[in-house]
């Protein structure tokens, strides 16, 4: 039996998480990371053995897997950025699933998203879709993870609709804001992870919590949380994707995406079918209201700079 499991990026969000749950399981990890030089920010993260992600060396990436037992991959691009984008996030991913065939793993735990479609308008999931489809093509026992949207820990979104709340003069919710989305904690996710990677079932799951609330009533809840004056506003929804524009000019940073804003508004961050997750995002909000949205967390920053 191996003792040891690869994470792609287990230095950035999910990846960390999902490598903390291993290490607590008495698990050794080993990453695949593009910034091999950035290294751990935590003491345990030090005990991660680090390799490149270098999807341009095949071989180096077999070598670096063989003996693994199970490869978790959260890699993904968020957006399209420099000459990385969609397209090339799944050439990537097929490179890395092959490496992974080559080296003998097991079985691979795949970080996807919820409702993926090869003939979605979204190339975020189209994409998503074809490497699901590529992870299937290859016939290795794997487990696909289904999240919408991620809270918990250092987790973007939420934190930084609480620190628009407490700088913006009013906030703006493009069209109802009725459209619903499914939060699961990042913690809730590398539970999920981890028992999929010890399961030999090829298996889909959402990887969703146990609130569904409309993104109107989320806000809401964020505003009143952290104690907020700015007056929550509907707007046409075509006037969203120039806001979070101009916005991210002025925080140099890629706030929201036309695609991001669009899909949700279009409801593809919900699900209909029963909680995987266990923590309920508004408990979770109550318990950090002190600190969520004090600070900025920059994405570009995070992954870029």
């Amino acid at each position: 039996m191996t003792d040891f499991d690869v994470v792609t990026g287990a230095f950035s969000y999910s990846g960390a998480a999902i490598a903390r749950e291993l290490q607590a399981a008495g698990r050794r990890v080993r990453t695949l990371t593009g910034h091999p030089g950035r290294g751990p920010e935590t003491p345990a993260a030090g005990a991660i053995e680090v390799r490149p992600l270098d999807f341009a060396d095949p071989a180096a990436l077999a070598g670096s897997l063989r003996g693994a037992g199970t490869l978790y991959n959260t890699y993904w691009v968020r957006f399209a950025h420099g000459d990385v984008d969609h397209p090339v996030a799944v050439t990537r991913s097929r490179v890395l699933f092959q490496a992974a065939v080559t080296a003998g793993v097991r079985r691979i735990v795949h970080v996807s998203i919820t409702n993926p479609s090869a003939d979605s308008p979204y190339p975020y999931f189209r994409g998503k879709a074809a490497v699901e489809q590529a992870l299937r093509d290859l016939g290795v026992s794997h487990a696909v993870l289904r999240p919408a949207i991620l809270f918990g820990g250092d987790g973007v979104l939420i934190n930084n609709i609480a620190w628009l709340l407490r700088h913006l003069p009013v906030f703006a919710v493009g069209g109802t804001g009725e459209y619903r989305i499914r939060p699961v904690h990042v913690d809730d996710l590398a539970r999920l992870a981890v028992r999929a990677g010890n399961s030999g079932t090829t298996e889909v799951i959402d990887a969703v919590g146990p609130e569904r609330p409309t993104f109107l009533a989320l806000v809401q809840t964020i505003r009143a949380a952290v104690g907020s004056r700015s007056p929550v506003v509907r707007v046409p929804g075509a006037l969203i994707p120039a806001a979070g524009r101009l916005l991210g000019l002025a925080l140099r940073d890629t706030l929201l995406t036309t695609e991001e804003y669009r899909a949700m508004a279009d409801g593809l961050a919900d699900t209909d079918g029963p909680a995987t997750g266990e923590t309920a995002l508004s408990q979770w909000i109550a318990d950090h209201k002190d600190t969520l949205g004090r600070v900025y967390a920059n994405e570009l920053t995070r992954h870029f700079r």
